[in-house]
């Protein structure tokens, strides 16, 4: 059977996965989940009903989109995105949870957006608390490497960052790029690449 990867494409979680396939060149079908109508087949492989699911080619069913990106390092080991020393590969994920963490704090922000909520005012400013929060973290990293785990190369705590940080512009707003100059310069370098510059999100 063929690869697949059920995604969306403004999901910044289905993004990861889709960089990753293209930087080692697994050949892998993309079927695009409309969210708002999923359909059984969907349903039936994620019980969590999120993008992105991937499916090997022998059958093996896997969703969230770090257990994929781990098991595509595993199973396709060229290039790394995580670091075979034990010490470092844990680095490499407190990082890339930091940047999940991220990501998912910018999509309840949009959500609250969307429903134009302000009933719950202390929600919105702990959104708000911890993207402000968090930007400083990065960036001051940065300010010391070419990318988060040194001056080498970048991994999938880089992937997960450029990610979140380019649903942020998406769909809040890009003014972050003005404050944090680091986190900035990062960012753009990284979306020379052909595997992020493919995958940008478009609006709807």
């Amino acid at each position: 059977m063929n690869r697949i990867l059920y995604y969306h494409q403004q999901s910044h979680f289905s993004r990861k996965i889709r960089i990753l396939l293209a930087e080692k060149n697994i050949e892998c079908e993309l079927r695009e989940i409309n969210l708002l109508d999923k359909p059984p087949e969907f349903i039936n492989l994620s019980p969590i009903g999120k993008v992105p699911v991937f499916v090997d080619e022998d059958g093996t069913v896997i969703w969230d989109s770090t257990l994929i990106a781990e098991y595509l390092d595993e199973t396709y080991p060229q290039p790394r995105f995580y670091p075979s020393d034990p010490r470092t590969r844990l680095e490499c994920r407190k990082w890339e949870e930091l940047a999940d963490y991220l990501g998912d704090t910018i999509i309840n922000s949009w959500i609250l957006n969307l429903k134009n909520n302000f009933t719950f005012p202390g929600y919105r400013t702990r959104l708000e608390a911890s993207i402000n929060r968090l930007l400083p973290v990065f960036d001051q990293q940065l300010a010391k490497s070419n990318y988060l785990l040194g001056n080498e190369t970048w991994t999938a705590a880089d992937v997960a960052g450029l990610c979140s940080l380019g649903y942020y512009s998406l769909r809040l707003d890009e003014d972050w790029q003005l404050k944090y100059i680091h986190l900035r310069e990062w960012f753009n370098k990284l979306h020379e690449r052909d595997s992020v510059q493919s995958t940008v999100p478009q609006k709807s």
